[in-house]
């Protein structure tokens, strides 16, 4: 296994989208030489965490020392990987065709396998939304050899902090990338076959609607796994590399990748840089999406924003980013799952300008909480995670 710099393979491809990648970044290969790499996730303290499939091995690279070893062997093919609020890894294992957690002793408890007493097909990809619930997607790709298929329809499901199991679709062919927008108003995934991508509306954590098309890769290949940023912008591994769309549905630029890339993840302390997982090798990039917007001669901020804060999730402190475009009585408070207020961060006047405000989370439980930010008629409520 290696360690390699490449030079910068992010830009905008001509005749889809005009956004550019703020110049700087290089995509770097951290490590090669592995059998087929998936879900990646970080956890700060921890460093980098991924599944190299075909192995069974979950591996983990350190930053502080850029050495590469074994977490978890055997992994039971694990794919997606995510952390619940406390901390835990959950897993995919499609050698098992479940949904595991490890817990702090490092045992492994089995958290569901099983639809109506069938077996799921090979649970793929995951996430945890801010109530704790686990939402994973079941395609067919991986049944292990000489086993069967049970279920008649390949599903996107959620599994509530009680275990209750739920069927979010079931007209998928082939479901796969999952993720949530920043303020988990909507649920994104995509359809890994025909490399479409799928948004619904959020009424409540168990609720869904409006199921519609939000954007089609216009390549040949498989659409896999996805995140969003700060910005809710989605950042899908595709044919070619890492395809970046607006939360509009509009095409931003692509991040190639020498290599067909699997998933992504953000990672570091500040969360903006992006690992990905590609084949035989695990890559990084400091995307710098452009907003279209000239930092170096703009005058002032020209609308109200809440910007996401960073990092996130984060242990003790985070800090948070608002812009005014006038003067404005702001008030910026932080709120528990609840709606139950356990901070006043922000609550005067202010002149027109960008401020930013430190959170910390010291005295609180690990956990979910949100911040809602109030400059006259402007309201705006993103999320923050909070990991101990």
């Amino acid at each position: 296994m290696t360690f390699c710099t490449l030079q910068l393979t992010a830009f905008a491809v001509h005749g889809i989208g005009h956004a550019q990648v703020v110049p700087g970044g290089t995509l770097e290969r951290l490590w090669t030489g592995f059998q087929f790499v998936e879900g990646p996730v970080w956890k700060e303290g921890v460093g980098l965490l991924f599944s190299d499939i075909y192995p069974s091995i979950i591996y983990r690279w350190s930053k502080g020392d850029s050495t590469m070893s074994i977490y978890l062997k055997p992994s039971d093919s694990s794919n997606g990987l995510t952390f619940d609020h406390q901390g835990n890894l959950i897993l995919t294992q499609m050698q098992k065709r479940r949904i595991a957690r490890q817990e702090p002793d490092g045992t492994i408890t089995p958290l569901v396998s099983t639809y109506n007493g069938k077996r799921f097909n090979s649970p793929n990809d995951i996430v945890v939304s801010s109530s704790g619930a686990i939402f994973f997607t079941d395609p067919d790709f991986n049944v292990p050899a000489g086993q069967t298929r049970e279920l008649s329809f390949k599903g996107i499901f959620r599994l509530s902090p009680l275990n209750n199991l739920q069927v979010i679709d079931s007209t998928f062919d082939k479901p796969n990338g999952i993720c949530f927008s920043p303020d988990e108003s909507r649920l994104y995934v995509n359809e890994s076959a025909q490399h479409k991508i799928y948004v619904w509306d959020v009424v409540n954590d168990s609720t869904f609607t409006n199921k519609r098309l939000f954007y089609t890769i216009p390549q040949t290949g498989y659409a896999d796994g996805m995140k969003v940023d700060s910005s809710g912008n989605v950042y899908c591994a595709g044919p070619g590399g890492i395809w970046v769309v607006s939360p509009s549905g509009t095409y931003l630029t692509l991040i190639i990748t020498p290599q067909t890339p699997s998933n992504c993840a953000w990672g570091d302390a500040d969360r903006r840089t992006l690992y990905i997982t590609a084949q035989t090798s695990v890559y990084r990039i400091r995307p710098g999406i452009a907003t279209g917007v000239n930092e170096a001669t703009r005058s002032g901020p020209n609308h109200f924003e809440l910007q996401g804060n960073y990092p996130n999730p984060f242990n003790p402190s985070t800090t948070i980013k608002y812009e005014l475009p006038q003067s404005s009585t702001v008030r910026l408070g932080v709120y528990d799952i609840l709606g139950r207020e356990v901070s006043v961060l922000v609550d005067q006047r202010k002149n027109a300008g960008s401020y930013e405000v430190k959170f910390d989370g010291s005295n609180l439980a690990s956990g979910a909480y949100f911040y809602r930010f109030q400059a006259g008629s402007f309201v705006q409520t993103k999320r923050l995670l909070l990991l101990k």
